[in-house]
């Protein structure tokens, strides 16, 4: 199958923690505590797994330590845009980075290229 996205995602095993979710017109869900597996990353957003229903088209603050040697963390907002079932009460979530800046994508050039990818490959 011929791959579609904008951007080659990277596979990657992050925890997060989603404890609220907020929409553009101030609707928020508190209390949410949702721990998740992120799968994969690229430039424009990120793959994860929860046991969590949370609901399309709200964001979430996130803050991502993609390299430990160098302590440097990407904050950002993340907007959740797919979901699909995985079975076993696990659910699949597609998001897309809509809070962060251009200029920080050079943080997922040195990421690919610390585990040996390419953005050509």
């Amino acid at each position: 199958m011929e791959e579609k996205r904008k951007n080659k995602r990277f596979n990657v095993k992050l925890e997060l923690e989603i404890s609220s979710l907020f929409k553009q017109d101030n609707v928020c869900v508190e209390n949410i505590d949702a721990p998740i597996t992120v799968v994969d990353i690229s430039k424009g957003g990120i793959g994860f797994h929860t046991q969590s229903i949370l609901p399309i088209g709200f964001y979430f603050n996130a803050c991502m330590l993609l390299n430990p040697d160098d302590d440097s963390k990407l904050y950002c907002v993340v907007k959740i845009i797919r979901c699909i079932d995985l079975g076993h009460g696990m659910k699949g979530y597609g998001c897309e980075f809509v809070g962060m800046a251009p200029v920080l994508s050079y943080i997922f050039d040195d990421y690919a290229a610390s585990q040996g990818f390419s953005e050509s490959e």
